[in-house]
């Protein structure tokens, strides 16, 4: 099954009884092996989990740290881009040209890349003492 048909399938699962706006997400790890996320919504907003998150904690939960391609697909008429948050995490596990597509349901897609979704992105670089 191609990662668009993961996410696809994935997004059905989605927790979303407050926005009503399901999100699935597919990566794939340097295993080769396919990830899936779903958003899980919370009456606490702040303590729901993105799909990307989801997705990136399964590869994590299966013992893999890098990542190597990422689909995110939401009910939009416009691909949605990962958030914020989920953009830091995406740049954690994966390189700057990690190529990351973001679809619809209607069948749009856009690419791009993580280092083009979070320039200046802040990195265990910055962690390093001189």
């Amino acid at each position: 099954m191609s990662m668009k048909d993961q996410a696809l399938v994935v997004r059905e699962m989605a927790y979303a009884p407050y926005s009503n706006f399901k999100v699935g997400a597919a990566i794939r790890g340097a295993d080769g092996e396919v990830y899936v996320g779903c958003n899980v919504e919370n009456a606490a907003y702040p303590e729901g989990t993105c799909a990307e998150a989801g997705a990136i904690a399964a590869m994590v939960a299966a013992g893999q740290t890098k990542l190597t391609e990422v689909y995110v697909v939401a009910d939009a008429p416009l691909p949605v881009s990962p958030c914020g948050g989920c953009r830091q995490k995406l740049s954690e596990f994966g390189a700057g040209d990690v190529v990351v597509t973001m679809a619809t349901l209607g069948g749009i897609e856009q690419k791009t890349t993580i280092a083009e979704l979070i320039p200046g992105v802040f990195s265990d670089e910055y962690l390093e003492k001189p």
